[in-house]
């Protein structure tokens, strides 16, 4: 998917930014976890929650460790295409929760600078989260915080509310060839 943004946009900084890493190609979320981790470097609080993920990963540990705020998790081990309705189910739940707890962060007096929302394209285009609430906090996003997107295929509001537009495209994965993700590298 192409994207031509205006160039003659007229956007007013106030200190917020939302940052967008989309496709179908590596390094959306390693393009938003180095965010996160410059961020932490320069003392910044930063708040991360990965929708539709629950395996256990190398970043996340190490995120642990700087004092990052990671939310995760979903329900069984399946891809949301493979999910039972239960799962799917228990999963919005955990969405749901997961972002309300990171909203409330942002709006509290100790709020975040920082707010990775990792595949949310995927939560928001599945369903697994309430869109107008996700609408919501992207028209109104508190000035004095920095939110990063990713996903495959972000909605038409995504694109014209990120003030950075990245797209990751696949020209060649392993995984293609029938490789399994690998510690280090896929997770």
């Amino acid at each position: 998917m192409m994207v031509t943004l205006s160039k003659s946009r007229a956007v007013c900084y106030t200190g917020s930014m939302v940052h967008l890493y989309y496709g179908d190609g590596k390094g959306k979320t390693t393009a938003a976890l180095g965010m996160a981790l410059r961020a932490a470097g320069n003392g910044w609080r930063v708040v991360v929650v990965q929708f539709l993920k629950g395996r256990e990963t190398g970043e996340v540990r190490a995120l642990g460790r700087l004092g990052v705020t990671v939310l995760r998790g979903k329900a069984g081990k399946r891809f949301t295409a493979q999910m039972t309705d239960a799962e799917r189910e228990a999963t919005k739940e955990i969405c749901n929760e997961h972002f309300a707890a990171a909203r409330a962060q942002c709006a509290a007096s100790s709020s975040p600078a920082l707010l990775v929302l990792d595949e949310i394209c995927a939560a928001y285009a599945g369903g697994f989260v309430v869109r107008g609430d996700v609408d919501d906090f992207l028209a109104a996003v508190p000035p004095h915080l920095e939110v990063v997107l990713t996903g495959r295929e972000p909605p038409a509001s995504f694109l014209a509310r990120a003030d950075y537009v990245t797209e990751m495209r696949k020209c060649r994965h392993p995984f293609d060839a029938g490789a399994a993700a690998r510690a280090g590298v896929e997770f």
